[in-house]
């Protein structure tokens, strides 16, 4: 079974990245960053979710990445399936908070319970042909709309939705030109049909 080691997110200031991820969600070793200059415009086809257990813990989360420079997206809002709000981080990348519960539990805590990795592609059904072909379980999946993979010992779960859906979601206009400005670690090396190219872990220091 292959499954995301990590993933690294291609940024201008490596020191300013690290700084923003350590203040606002406390990630370690599940993100980690590059130098990177490729050009990239508009939506970059993937956003990144934390899935926490309250709406207390969203709000806690969104006010830090906002004190630490992220801009809001969508405002923390209730909706038919729960509770959150998008950023989008200094780096670029789009961040969505968010909680399957509408009341809270507990006091709140800047803390999540899972990372998920949704890229945006043009064939959902084709992309998850291809990545089953790369050794991936399939979790969920609702025909050619969504494809959810089991995580396995991974920090980070991946999905596939439709890249329209998936920019509405998060708030933007899905057009966008150049690099996706992310690299995914796992077992081996490839590319997928929609661009995002997975490395092995040993490619993926950390600068």
């Amino acid at each position: 079974m292959n499954f995301i080691d990590a993933i690294t997110l291609e940024v201008a200031d490596t020191e300013a990245a690290e700084r923003f991820y350590t203040t606002a969600f406390g990630l370690g070793f599940e993100v980690r960053w590059r130098a990177s200059e490729k050009p990239s415009t508009g939506f970059r086809g993937y956003t990144l979710s934390l899935t926490v257990s309250q709406p207390a813990n969203a709000d806690a989360l969104i006010s830090a990445a906002v004190a630490a420079g992220a801009t809001v997206l969508k405002p923390a809002a209730k909706s038919m399936w729960g509770y959150g709000g998008v950023v989008q981080a200094p780096d670029g990348a789009i961040w969505k908070i968010a909680t399957s519960a509408k009341k809270n539990t507990g006091p709140a805590v800047r803390e999540f319970d899972d990372i998920v990795l949704l890229l945006g592609v043009a064939d959902v059904a084709a992309g998850k042909k291809f990545y089953v072909e790369h050794g991936l379980t399939v979790g969920k999946s609702f025909g050619r709309v969504y494809v959810e993979f089991e995580a396995g010992p991974s920090p980070v779960k991946l999905a596939l939705y439709r890249r329209k859906a998936l920019a509405k979601d998060a708030g933007v206009s899905p057009e966008g030109t150049g690099s996706h400005r992310i690299a995914i670690h796992g077992a081996a090396p490839f590319t997928d049909p929609d661009g995002f190219a997975w490395e092995t872990a040993a490619l993926a220091d950390q600068s």
